[in-house]
């Protein structure tokens, strides 16, 4: 079975500090980084990948818009998601994961992002520089916009549903844009049909 685990950074945790426990998923011909907060604690897991709790509706948004099934990624007997058939597809659409954070403090005792500390924020130059036919970065969620509009210095935060060019601050040899997208949580307030839509557009625009 796939696993992209960072043994090293799992064992790693001081002062209440926890370091990015995947290591970046960045295949050559990625055209899309989607760039998270940072994932849920390991025992929220199902998958050692992203997006791995299963409650998370990011599978089956893409599931839905490649392939008209929420459930095509999901192993619904073992309620786990399929990671070698997830890692596979996005390699074959050039879709490339990490997070805007590499080491966090929890405030809170959950998952929730709103209580989530930056300790050290992704030198996202770096995974861009791995990239060479990147068109855009795709943040979904609040917290991850505003740590990498904070990386750019960008202060005029996209509104969801928006994008805007970087390419005056990035240099890299494609013009690249910011896209921000609605949270796959279910914690976020907005149904599951208009996540889709929304990130159907987003494809829609990047990968025709």
């Amino acid at each position: 079975m796939t696993s992209y685990l960072n043994t090293e950074n799992i064992a790693k945790n001081m002062d209440g500090i926890e370091y990015h426990p995947l290591r970046p998923f960045l295949p050559e011909n990625a055209k899309i980084l989607f760039l998270g907060s940072f994932p849920p604690q390991r025992k929220r897991w199902c998958m050692d990948f992203y997006y791995p709790n299963f409650i998370n509706d990011h599978w089956r948004i893409e599931g839905q818009i490649f392939f008209g099934d929420k459930n095509h990624f999901v192993d619904i007997e073992n309620k786990r998601f399929k990671i070698d058939e997830i890692v596979s597809f996005c390699k074959e659409k050039g879709l490339a994961f990490f997070d805007t954070s590499t080491a966090v403090r929890r405030l809170q005792n959950n998952a929730s992002d709103k209580f989530l500390e930056v300790v050290e924020p992704t030198d996202i130059h770096a995974l861009i520089s791995q990239l060479p036919q990147l068109k855009a970065i795709v943040t979904t969620g609040e917290k991850a916009t505003e740590t990498i509009c904070a990386y750019f210095c960008i202060s005029d935060i996209p509104k969801v549903n928006t994008s805007v060019s970087v390419s005056s601050i990035i240099h890299h040899p494609s013009s690249i844009s910011l896209w921000r997208l609605p949270s796959t949580s279910r914690a976020y307030p907005l149904s599951f049909e208009k996540k889709v839509d929304a990130y159907k557009q987003m494809f829609k625009s990047l990968m025709n």
